[in-house]
Parts: C-alpha cells; sequence; structure tokens
C-alpha cells in the first residue's frame, strides 16, 4: 500500500477483478478538479534526492504505543533498467519503513505511474507486478477499486502445516484534495493527498479458517518535491494470542533536492501504455510485503 514515488509505497502498497472497468467516482462532476499537470508531483529525473525522517509504532491493538523505534530513510532516482523490454526508473530507498536497503522500478507516462517490481521483492508481490499505481489525469475527488485477486500463494506457512497459505487482497484508491501539510522540510500549501486501503484475507491450511488483517495509508505529494509524508497503519492477527497487533508508520520530509527535468528525456510525453492496456487486473497503490506482525504458529 511500505509508499515510494519515492516508496509510494514500500510496505504496501497493491488489481481490478478481471474485466472490470476502471470507475473514476468523483463526489460529483460540477465539483471534480482536474490536475492538469499530474506528473509534477512525482518527479522522476536522475539525481534526485529525498531524506525522510520517519518512526514506527507497533504493539497490541489494545496498547499501540508498546513499541516506538525511529529510523533515517533516503531515497534517491539512481538511473535507469529495462525490465521486460520497458524503460524503467530506479529508486533507491537506504531503509523504507526500517526495513533497510530498498530498489524500486516504475514508469512514469501519459497515463499515469506503473510499478514494476523491487529488489528485495516477496513472492506475493511477484505474482501481481507490473501494477498501475496512479492514473493521469488526476481528479479530485475520486476513487476506483484498485485490485481485488483471490487465492493467491503468500509465499509462507503461517500455520505450521508445512503448506504455504494463500491470500486475497482487495483495495480501493481515493484520490482526495490538494491541500497544506506541514512537515520538517516546510509547509507545502497544495499538497495532493492520496488514501489506500486494503484487506488481506488469509485462508488458513490447516485450520481451514480465514483471518483478516487490514492495511490503510494515506500519503501527501509536493508540486515539484514529490512524497513529503505517508502515514500507514496495518493492523495484523497474531495467531500465537489470538489477538492482533497494529503498525503505525510515519515519514516525513527532511529535505529534498531536486534536478530539473530535462526536455529531452521526454518520458511524460509518452504514448499512454500503462498496464490498463496490457492487463485490466492489475492495478495497485503500492508494494506488497510480508505483513511483519502477523505471527505463525511455532
Amino acid at each position: 500500500m511500505t509508499v515510494s514515488i519515492p516508496l509510494l509505497l514500500s510496505g504496501l502498497w497493491l488489481a481490478l477483478t478481471a474485466g472490470a472497468p476502471i470507475t473514476l467516482s468523483p463526489a460529483s462532476s460540477a465539483e471534480a478538479q482536474v490536475v492538469a499537470d499530474s506528473a509534477a508531483f512525482f518527479p522522476d529525473t536522475t539525481g534526485n534526492r529525498w531524506e525522510y525522517a520517519g518512526q514506527v509504532i507497533e504493539g497490541p491493538v489494545q496498547a499501540i504505543k508498546n513499541k516506538k523505534e525511529t529510523f533515517l530513510n533516503v531515497s534517491s532516482v539512481t538511473g535507469a533498467e529495462n525490465v521486460d523490454g520497458v524503460d524503467v526508473v530506479v529508486f533507491h530507498d537506504s531503509n523504507p519503513g526500517n526495513h533497510g536497503p530498498h530498489d524500486s522500478y516504475y514508469r512514469r507516462d501519459a497515463a499515469g505511474i506503473v510499478y514494476y517490481g523491487a529488489s528485495p521483492g516477496t513472492p506475493l508481490e511477484r505474482q501481481v507486478t507490473p501494477y498501475q499505481v496512479l492514473v493521469f489525469p488526476l481528479s479530485i475527488p475520486s476513487s476506483f477499486q484498485q485490485f481485488d485477486r483471490k487465492g493467491l500463494d503468500f509465499g509462507s506457512d503461517l500455520d505450521g502445516d508445512g503448506v504455504n497459505d494463500t491470500t486475497d487482497l482487495s483495495a480501493r484508491v481515493f484520490v482526495t484534495a490538494l491541500e497544506p501539510v506541514t512537515v520538517p522540510a516546510g509547509t507545502y500549501e497544495d499538497a495532493l493527498r492520496v488514501e489506500a486501503r486494503m484487506t488481506i484475507v488469509f485462508h488458513l491450511s490447516k485450520s481451514k479458517e480465514m483471518v483478516i488483517g487490514r492495511d490503510s495509508m494515506t500519503a501527501w505529494f509536493a508540486r515539484g518535491v514529490g512524497l513529503v509524508k505517508y502515514v500507514e497503519q496495518q493492523v495484523l492477527p497474531d495467531l500465537r494470542t489470538g489477538g492482533g497487533r497494529v503498525t503505525e508508520t510515519i515519514e516525513e520530509l527532511l529535505k529534498a533536492e531536486i534536478v530539473p527535468a530535462s526536455a529531452s528525456r521526454g518520458r511524460s510525453k509518452a504514448s499512454p501504455k500503462g498496464v490498463f492496456t496490457d492487463d485490466p487486473r492489475r492495478h495497485e497503490l503500492k508494494q506488497i510485503v510480508l505483513p511483519t506482525g502477523f505471527h505463525p504458529d511455532p
């Protein structure tokens, strides 16, 4: 849903039901505002660099402030690579969500932003990439069903019976506002606010039971700067205790170094060939990672 442009996600971030059309749902057509310069909120020129201060708070649902950690994450655009015949931009994060080094691969064009995976990735994520992160032009307010995928191999044995369990993933994305946001780097008066809400249904092969987790994220992107803040909250079941655990991750911009985009790159002028034209099922807001708060039986 954790977030990286840079991190739109690194933690989550997340495909439409096969054959279902994408539906943008503004409150009313009269009230909707179209952001004509959508690409300006997601600069991806090589040499761009962002430094974030982060914190992770986790604990039982009844006592979320049981444990608190702080961390620093430096994100930068390191260059371009080719993934399955597609030119992508490489974002390197030193410690997104306090999970260690991470490379993410994105393509931005006239259709929006497409995520092509990460290194290291996860077995679950590899089943759904590539996928659309956002659709251009952006309409405020609007929302769309991001994905509804069932029977995915979770890539791990959660209940200790020697069989990988499966999971269903569904999420919805909301483009909600242009609003002020204040972070250590300063105040941005017209930051783009994007929210994502994901439901994770785990199917346990041993007991044939279903357990449910939820992940929600709110991210703010400033014009000409990119991601300035995100807040992610994950509520996941704990198989050992029968209760639940909450993990809240926050990153806020300390400083940014933005290189002027070269007109010769032409990435934003490319033909609209996002994932929508390739596979209508794969549209997600963020990366999917193994939920650290979900404890299998010993």
